[in-house]
This record gives C-alpha cells, structure tokens and sequence, in this order.
C-alpha cells in the first residue's frame, strides 16, 4: 500500500494496525469513530495541528521496516 497525505486513516490502520501508535501519539485517540476512520491524513493532521508530511513519513519508515 502507497501511503499518502490523501490516504484514509482506517485503511491505513487495516493495512498496518501496528500504525495505530502513529495516529494516537498526534492525539488521535478515538481511531475506531466512524468519522477517524473514514477521513484523510491530510484532514486528521489539519484537526490536531499535525503535519502531514511528517507523519506519512514516520508511517512509511515504520511500514519499511
């Protein structure tokens, strides 16, 4: 799976559950909500004053391991 700013959170989290530790350490606690599920990177990072770019790119190190 291509991860991108554009990827939806709950697709990530069912390619790669162990990504979860990503998301809630942005404060992204609620990841099994219907609406954190279904939205982008891009708009969960914009929520919590994330940046995106980093994210994804902790996210793709991580998956490369």
């Amino acid at each position: 799976m291509e991860i991108t700013k554009q990827s939806v959170v709950g697709d990530v989290l069912d390619f790669d559950p162990t990504t979860a530790e990503y998301f809630l350490e942005m404060g992204m606690h609620c990841l099994g909500c219907p609406s954190a599920r279904g939205e982008s990177i891009e708009d969960a990072c914009a929520v919590h004053g994330v940046d995106a770019d980093e994210l994804v790119e902790k996210i793709k190190a991580h998956i490369a391991k």
